[in-house]
């Protein structure tokens, strides 16, 4: 009712939006710690490998841990780059972190294994023989 009254607020607020919307779209904001950890997790017999996309940093800046049946995949990203071309000085700055927490029981913790290469982070996820038995149930 009031709109009509303030007729370039409307303008003023979707232009607002598309700024905002622009700098969180922004190119310097990584996919690994601007939109979370992609995750594939497959079930085998004896372990669940965990495979997580987390491109663009290094080994140093992931962190992993397993407490109390979740495990934790943190990644804290920094990085700073200084471009000097003639009279024009350039100096960025990204910081970020971002992580994800699985609830995973009956692992065997100390045998957890884990690698990165190439933006892939590869976890062995163990599992207890206890985990391991299964049982057919005939329904009467």
């Amino acid at each position: 009712m009031f709109n009509s009254l303030v007729p370039f607020q409307n303008r003023r607020n979707r232009d607002l939006d598309t700024l905002f919307d622009r700098f969180l779209q922004d190119s310097w904001m990584t996919p690994s710690v601007g939109t979370g950890i992609k995750v594939d997790i497959q079930e085998k017999d004896d372990q669940y490998l965990l495979e997580a996309e987390i491109p663009g940093v290094e080994k140093e800046q992931i962190r992993m841990d397993y407490d109390n049946n979740y495990l934790t995949i943190a990644v804290e990203q920094q990085e700073e780059i200084n471009e000097e071309k003639g009279n024009y000085i350039c100096r960025e700055r990204r910081m970020g972190r971002t992580s994800r927490t699985f609830h995973v029981k009956d692992i065997d913790p100390d045998a957890i294994s884990a690698s990165y290469e190439n933006g892939i982070l590869k976890v062995a996820l163990p599992r207890t023989q206890e985990a391991k038995r299964r049982t057919s149930i005939e329904i009467r």
